[in-house]
């Protein structure tokens, strides 16, 4: 693991030391050095249940397809950044990279952490760089109130775990992730609801559950387009992850708090999905859709069924790459008309055809169309949750609809229709916003032929 995390942790010096000519083509250059080079955790020993083993970190089959998701995204971001930082002094850049590397090792970190007390300090470490990117270099004056509603739900939600976790080093002399399986009966005779709670709580907001989740449309929409990237594609899957992890400790859930929290995540698919239908902004749109989508992550984690756990982790890892896809198909569009407002920007298939077939491309694996490994990752929740409750197929059922109708809805408003005439001289697309959509869509379509590597330890 540490042939990954000390690169990784090189590129702070890099961006800060870097002739400014060079700047970005060496941070892209690198990171996908160390991208390529994450790709041999996926080639994981079948007989092994961990591997890469130290005292401290360790990866699996879980954690895996997570780290090299994120080396994926880290190059990419970079790439996404260029048209946003052109007209910044090259100190604010180096201020920018600096703060992506940092976020991008704190992340490395947290994933592959074998102890929970480890995980949560570097869980709460990566707030400190995302907090910067949207408060410094978001679009809008109300970055600022994202930033407050991003760091108190976060904190306020993950001061009871951090307790929790101090409650189970205090009982048990350890909070290692694979221990707290084996002594697991000892504690777990009678289910404790308030240790329940509050381990499950900073997940649940971090996902984001519907009702706990005011805080990522706001950060979304004010983030810059690094950001909403890593919010969408990989903070947002450190809750799933986290849920992982700790359920399989806490197991078997208090059914008092499993029902009000399975309800939620079902509802909200529902809920947010409709949301998402009268939307006017281009990218609320986009991040509403992530909060449905987690819906289904979340209810199928709480199931605690081996198809649950697999479609779960199958569904972050596909929405970790069409969300971002999506975020920065609406970035193109924005860095050109400097607006997301839905009415206005339409008819840009006149403008950029080919960008058009990136945008039907990324929609069609938003709405789960088979063979995507989106359509498995649903599949596999769907069928989950209809084995655990008959019922929940009405509600799985409706949400996939109107998902698809709401997908559909902004293709056509963005691509169809006559040119707004104030956009007549729009500059075309440049070889880097393909290469950054390709990039997307090639791993999307490599999954396609082989999900069982991103599908965790649980099939």
């Amino acid at each position: 693991m540490l042939k990954i995390m000390v690169p990784t942790l090189f590129t702070v010096p890099l961006a800060l030391l870097a002739k400014p000519p060079i700047l970005f083509p060496t941070m892209t250059a690198y990171s996908l050095l160390i991208a390529l080079l994450s790709l041999t955790l996926l080639n994981s020993p079948m007989t092994l249940d961990n591997y890469n083993t130290s005292t401290l970190l360790s990866t699996d089959n879980t954690s895996a397809p997570l780290i090299v998701l994120s080396c994926w995204l880290f190059p990419l971001m970079v790439i996404a950044s260029q048209q946003h930082l052109s007209q910044d002094t090259t100190s604010r850049k180096r201020m920018f990279l600096a703060s992506l590397a940092t976020l991008q090792t704190a992340l490395l970190a947290t994933f592959s952490a074998s102890d929970f007390i480890l995980f949560y300090i570097m869980f709460e470490t990566t707030l400190i760089p995302t907090l910067i990117i949207i408060t410094r270099w978001g679009n809008q004056a109300e970055r600022l109130q994202a930033g407050i509603y991003f760091l108190f739900y976060t904190l306020s939600s993950s001061l009871p775990l951090l307790i929790a976790l101090l409650f189970f080093f205090n009982n048990y002399s350890n909070a290692s992730m694979k221990l707290l399986l084996i002594i697991q009966p000892t504690y777990q005779t009678q289910p404790n609801q308030l240790l329940w709670l509050a381990c499950t709580l900073a997940f649940m907001v971090k996902l984001p559950l519907y009702g706990l989740h005011l805080w990522l449309p706001k950060a979304h929409v004010e983030a810059p387009i690094a950001g909403s990237m890593v919010l969408a594609a990989i903070l947002l899957k450190l809750g799933g992850y986290g849920l992982i992890r700790i359920s399989t400790a806490l197991y078997p859930h208090p059914q008092m708090l499993l029902y009000p929290f399975m309800v939620l995540a079902i509802w909200g698919i529902l809920m947010t999905s409709s949301i998402c239908l009268r939307q006017t902004d281009l990218k609320a749109l986009i991040a509403y859709s992530s909060v449905s989508h987690m819906g289904l992550v979340a209810a199928s984690i709480l199931a605690q069924t081996p198809w649950g756990l697999s479609g779960a982790l199958l569904l972050m890892i596909a929405h970790g790459l069409t969300s971002s896809a999506l975020f920065s198909l609406a970035n193109t569009n924005y860095e050109r008309t400097h607006t997301r407002t839905l009415l206005l920007v339409r008819g840009l298939q006149l403008a950029l055809p080919l960008m058009s077939t990136s945008w039907l491309l990324i929609n069609l694996t938003n709405m789960a169309m088979p063979p995507s490994i989106n359509f498995m990752g649903e599949l596999l929740i769907i069928t989950t949750l209809f084995n655990w409750s008959p019922t929940t197929l009405i509600l799985t059922g409706a949400g996939t609809l109107i998902t698809a109708s709401y997908t559909l809805y902004m293709f056509l408003m963005t691509q169809r229709g006559a040119l707004s005439t104030q956009f007549r001289l729009l500059y075309p697309t440049q070889t880097r916003e393909h290469l950054l959509i390709y990039l997307h869509l090639l791993p999307l379509g490599l999954l396609v032929t082989k999900p069982a590597i991103a599908s965790g330890l649980f099939h």
